[in-house]
């Protein structure tokens, strides 16, 4: 009825594979605080926690952390000492709430963001001026966290973007997804009570009281969109600007207008 490759492909490139157990999609969001737990290592404690960072530094994957002032920008890259050095660039003001906060090289986080963790940031990842990631995220190569976009418990597939005023609670985005400026995916029913989704006759209970979106790979909404809790959309699916959609299942190549 419901299958993973109804969503997404690919998955095997993505460190978080192992927590798509079933074909039901939003389990994965069951376990992915504590395997970011287990696989993120803390934060080098020459980053300050739990206040804006001073100074633009770039931290290198083995944890070393040198300040952007000390390297020397060549068009090929950064290098330090003559030595070419890669690494994520934590700009000057970014927060850091705790120390479970990995960043692939590429990874580039802008001032003011604020990160919980458990996070991790694959490679050439974008954290936005003044996002607002809560934990428990995950995020594939090439991701945009974006400008006042607010994200909790979610998994961001490669090339999946949330770049202007969204909002991303207990949600998983499929590769190359791009939600459009303003699209909220609503995570809470106002009973507050289980997500339950009904499937061509078949009740499903999701085992989540907070539970947003599915969006399969080269799924995209327009602008001011709503996702309401419980809507789970195939991939290469359209919500059209300003709708509102589900809840339910929606099947691969479905335009909401």
């Amino acid at each position: 009825m419901i299958k993973l490759v109804d969503f997404f492909e690919g998955l095997e490139k993505e460190k978080i594979v192992s927590i798509f157990e079933t074909d039901l999609p939003w389990d994965a969001l069951k376990n992915l605080k504590s395997f970011l737990n287990d696989i993120v290592p803390p934060l080098p404690k020459k980053i300050l926690l739990r206040c804006p960072l001073p100074e633009t530094v770039l931290l290198t994957g083995e944890g070393e952390v040198i300040p952007l002032k000390e390297l020397e920008f060549r068009e090929e890259g950064y290098y330090f000492k003559g030595e070419r050095v890669e690494g994520a660039i934590l700009m000057a003001g970014a927060f850091f709430g705790s120390e479970k906060i990995f960043f692939e090289k590429g990874v580039k986080v802008e001032p003011f963001a604020m990160i919980e963790g458990p996070a991790y940031f694959s490679q050439n990842t974008e954290i936005r001026q003044g996002a607002y990631v809560r934990g428990s995220l995950y995020t594939g190569v090439g991701c945009v966290v974006g400008h006042t976009t607010e994200v909790k418990n979610s998994i961001f597939l490669a090339q999946a973007k949330a770049a202007h005023f969204a909002y991303v609670g207990d949600s998983i985005l499929g590769a190359q997804v791009n939600l459009g400026a303003g699209t909220k995916l609503a995570n809470l029913k106002f009973n507050k009570k289980e997500i339950v989704l009904n499937i061509e006759g078949e009740t499903i209970k999701t085992g989540l009281r907070k539970f947003g979106a599915v969006l399969g790979d080269g799924c995209q909404t327009g602008c001011n969109s709503v996702l309401q809790p419980g809507t789970v959309l195939g991939k290469s699916s359209f919500v059209f600007p300003g709708r509102v959609a589900g809840p339910g299942f929606f099947g691969p190549f479905t335009k909401i207008k």
